[in-house]
C-alpha cells in the first residue's frame, strides 16, 4: 500500500476508533455494579490509547521517507490494540 493510500486509511481508522469510544462513552451509564467499575476502567484506558493515538497519527501525517516504516509500524500497533480494548470492553456486558 503506498504512503498517501494508508495515510487516508489511517485517518479513516482513526475516525472510527474515536467514534467507538464517543458511543462507549454514551451507554457507561447502563452499566451498575462491579461491571459498571470494569467498563469506566476499560474505557479510560481507551481514552489514554486515543491520546497515545493520536500523537502517533500526528507523527505519521509528518513522517519524512527516512522514518516512514517506523511511523507506520507505531501506528498500526496502536490502532491494532484498540481492538483488545474494544473485545475486552464488549466481554464485560456478557459477565
Amino acid at each position: 500500500m503506498d504512503r498517501e493510500t494508508f495515510k487516508n486509511k489511517a485517518k479513516e481508522s482513526i475516525n472510527e476508533i474515536f467514534a467507538k469510544i464517543d458511543k462507549l462513552e454514551l451507554k457507561k451509564d447502563n452499566a451498575v455494579g462491579k461491571v459498571k467499575e470494569e467498563y469506566e476502567e476499560t474505557l479510560t484506558d481507551l481514552k489514554v490509547k486515543k491520546v497515545e493515538l493520536q500523537k502517533k497519527y500526528d507523527k505519521l501525517m509528518t513522517s519524512t521517507e527516512e522514518n516512514w516504516e517506523e511511523v507506520k509500524e507505531s501506528f498500526s500497533s496502536a490502532s491494532d490494540s484498540f481492538n483488545e480494548g474494544f473485545s475486552k470492553i464488549g466481554s464485560i456486558f456478557k459477565k
